[in-house]
């Protein structure tokens, strides 16, 4: 069972940085799913496939895992990169695409 250490992206519908500054560890799952055979609910017996642990830095979740020796992927976010945009430039003279209005 391997945990999954990352920094979690934005949502679609938010335009700030709210949630995304904790890492978080989640443990992956030990057992397949399965399907209930009253219900036909998906689920599986691997409670720990359940846990979702945060931590504010990077540093404090490789530690737990090495403190409790659970084997990790670490992935790193990618850096974003933010072109500024100017109101000014939709009306340049020297603009590339068609002015639509």
């Amino acid at each position: 069972m391997r945990a999954r250490i990352y920094q979690q992206a934005k949502t679609a519908t938010q335009s700030g940085q709210a949630n995304t500054h904790e890492w978080i560890l989640e443990y992956g799952q030990t057992q397949p799913r399965r399907q209930d055979p009253l219900m036909g609910w998906t689920g599986s017996r691997d409670t720990s496939a359940q846990v979702r642990l945060t931590f504010p830095d990077r540093e404090s979740a490789v530690a737990y895992a090495d403190r409790h020796a659970v084997p990790y992927d670490l992935e790193l976010p990618t850096p974003r990169v933010r072109k500024p945009k100017v109101y000014a430039d939709n009306f340049r003279y020297d603009r590339v695409q068609n002015w639509t209005h």
